[in-house]
């Protein structure tokens, strides 16, 4: 290997080529044409000494050594990340492009809110927000892809700093013809028997919905698993079962549908907590707490049955 080393942005096509399993789509990712981005790979296999890519068709895959040297340069990616974030810090601001990623079920419902304010306190801050699914946005986090994550809580991960931000209900959403549509709370014991809807097995609310739905008998429907909080809500509309649904959605969608009948519910508390995760050691660390505080006075302000959460 010559003195000089591997460029930056040789480590970045790595990683494109490692994702998109093709030169053309990589160079789309990157925005670069393909011959540049093969020149590149091919300049960085001739640095190191090493083959990277076995060039098989329909699609392009790393040489055990190409993985490795991938997954050294996320790292060393990330690490640059992080000093430029520190040196944005240093200097007193916070700036560029902040990487967040939501949980299907939390982000639509706070987020917009929280934009306004976060674009007032922060002009020169850039969002950009990719949702997905709990377990896949910790990974995410930790491969850094992600600068924090906006998640249902407990996240189970060495290596992170987790704030919580607010804890809501969870309230009881049946169909409008529903026995239990006419009131306004239904204790918990009552659902004994009932047919519930909840989300697929990849959110956490699925299985908070799952044990309470053992301890008191209610029966979860396996064969019938929204892919989304509408179309959980859409179920039940169409008389299929009832379900939980979080108190940030009920309150930005839930009650302006006349075919779902929403009421709380009594005898235990169900609920779940929502927080701002990002990386232990992380350089903006100080104003992802900042940002944390800047999502509680957004809760405190719109979300009367919300509680805020240190």
């Amino acid at each position: 290997m010559r003195a000089n080393g591997p460029t930056l942005r040789q480590l970045r096509y790595l990683l494109a080529l490692e994702a998109e399993g093709t030169f053309r789509r990589a160079a789309e990712a990157c925005g670069v044409s393909q011959p540049s981005l093969s020149e590149q790979i091919g300049a960085l296999e001739a640095e190191l000494g090493l083959r990277l890519a076995e060039r098989s068709r329909p699609k392009l895959t790393l040489t055990p050594a190409g993985r490795e040297i991938a997954d050294r340069a996320r790292r060393v990616l990330q690490q640059v990340d992080e000093l430029t974030a520190f040196a944005a810090q240093a200097a007193g601001g916070f700036s560029g492009t902040l990487k967040l990623g939501a949980t299907f079920t939390a982000g639509p419902y706070l987020l917009p809110r929280v934009v306004a304010r976060l674009h007032s306190d922060y002009p020169d801050l850039r969002l950009y927000v990719r949702e997905s699914t709990p377990a896949r946005l910790v990974d995410e986090l930790l491969r850094g892809e992600h600068d924090l994550i906006l998640t249902q809580l407990p996240v189970q991960a060495a290596g992170v700093e987790v704030r919580r931000v607010l804890r809501e209900p969870l309230r009881l959403a049946v169909a409008a013809d529903h026995r239990f549509a006419g009131r306004e709370a239904v204790d918990v014991s009552e659902l004994t028997g009932e047919p519930v809807i909840t989300l697929s097995p990849e959110y956490l609310l699925h299985h908070q919905i799952r044990r309470l739905c053992e301890d008191v008998g209610a029966r979860l429907l396996a064969d019938y698993q929204g892919t989304s909080l509408d179309a959980v809500r859409q179920m039940v509309g169409m008389g299929m079962g009832a379900s939980l649904l979080p108190a940030l959605y009920v309150a930005s969608e839930g009650r302006r549908r006349e075919e779902v009948a929403i009421l709380k519910l009594t005898g235990r508390e169900v609920s779940r907590a929502i927080g701002l995760v990002w990386r232990q050691g992380a350089a903006a660390g100080e104003h992802y707490e900042r940002l944390a505080e800047l999502m509680r006075d957004v809760v405190r302000a719109e979300f009367d049955e919300i509680q805020v959460q240190r």
